[in-house]
């Protein structure tokens, strides 16, 4: 059980949390995969959901049964971006997730601190691009990590970034690897969808209004 009375910190993963850009990644891995030669679903994109870019891509090089040089990864990541990056220029306040906003402005209202703990390199523009980067006290993103998730290092960063001990912050996450990832910090973690595929997580909600009235 969340005694949310003792929380003095708020780490909350990005893509599928606040804002839902789950699509745009699938949207470029597609593109990608197809490019190599292999076949991409939606059921495959959920396993690349909270690992990073050089992982993502050697599942796909793996599925398509290729191997490739490292100057060739690195050409592959970068058109993945790009073709990401394009898509996301769309974004704006009207993407945010339901409940984002509500949650941020009462966090605020609280003097409870905010961070983001994200695997995505591209953090510090979505967060512009939407309207809310302005109430996160820290940004730890993939360009501050070197380990992804489930290893804990992007929240225990958040945490040490904030000054708050562990055992005092709460993630907020979609995805199994950051439930992990929390779980190895030593923080309380509530997972956002479903709970059957978010195990470990002391408590699941659909979105993050349900949150709003807790604090």
């Amino acid at each position: 059980m969340i005694n949310y009375n003792t929380i003095k910190a708020v780490i909350f993963d990005l893509d599928g949390v606040l804002v839902d850009t789950a699509i745009y990644h699938f949207q470029a891995w597609h593109r990608l995969a197809e490019g190599l030669g292999c076949s991409f679903s939606i059921v495959d994109n959920e396993q690349l959901k909270g690992v990073s870019r050089i992982e993502s891509l050697e599942l796909i090089l793996k599925w398509a049964g290729l191997e490739k040089s490292e100057s060739e990864k690195e050409d592959l990541l970068r058109q993945k971006n790009q073709w990401y990056l394009e898509l996301i220029e769309q974004l704006s306040p009207a993407h945010l997730l339901s409940g984002s906003l509500e949650l941020l402005k009462k966090l605020r209202e609280k003097g409870i601190k905010i961070a983001l703990g994200s695997a995505s390199k591209n953090a510090l523009g979505i967060l512009q691009k939407t309207g809310i980067v302005g109430y996160f006290d820290a940004l730890i993103d993939g360009n501050a990590v070197q380990l992804s998730k489930p290893n804990p290092e992007v929240f225990l960063k958040g945490a040490e970034a904030l000054g708050i001990a562990t055992a005092d912050c709460l993630v907020l996450e979609d995805a199994q690897a950051g439930i992990d990832a929390a779980r190895a910090a030593g923080m309380q973690v509530i997972g956002i969808g479903q709970a059957e595929n978010l195990k470990g997580a002391d408590l699941v909600v659909a979105d993050l209004g349900f949150l709003v009235g807790k604090f």
